[in-house]
């Protein structure tokens, strides 16, 4: 049986903290979905086993790696390897 979730029903805004909902999750791979609101970020931090790729489904972000920072728009993504401190922020409003 093949899993099917959809992005549009799979999230969640609290104005109190970025929300991450998991998606799919495996022994071998999981992936999440981050809700932030205007002004929300995620606080630098590495996976040393792991690497992570920030894909935007709407909006824009600003994606930090290795301290380097790109804004990302709907459509795009960016690598975090593993071992290297990335973030993400929503800076609008």
């Amino acid at each position: 049986m093949v899993e099917v979730k959809s992005f549009a029903t799979t999230r969640r805004f609290d104005a109190a903290k970025m929300q991450k909902l998991a998606l799919f999750e495996s022994e071998r791979f999981f992936c999440d979905i981050y809700c932030l609101l205007p002004g929300q970020e995620q606080k630098p931090h590495a996976h040393e086993g792991s690497d992570k790729v920030y894909a935007v489904l709407e909006g824009k972000v600003e994606v930090r790696v290795a301290g380097e920072t790109a804004t990302l728009s709907q459509g795009e993504a960016a690598l975090a390897p593993a071992g290297k401190e990335h973030a993400v922020a929503n800076r609008s409003g």
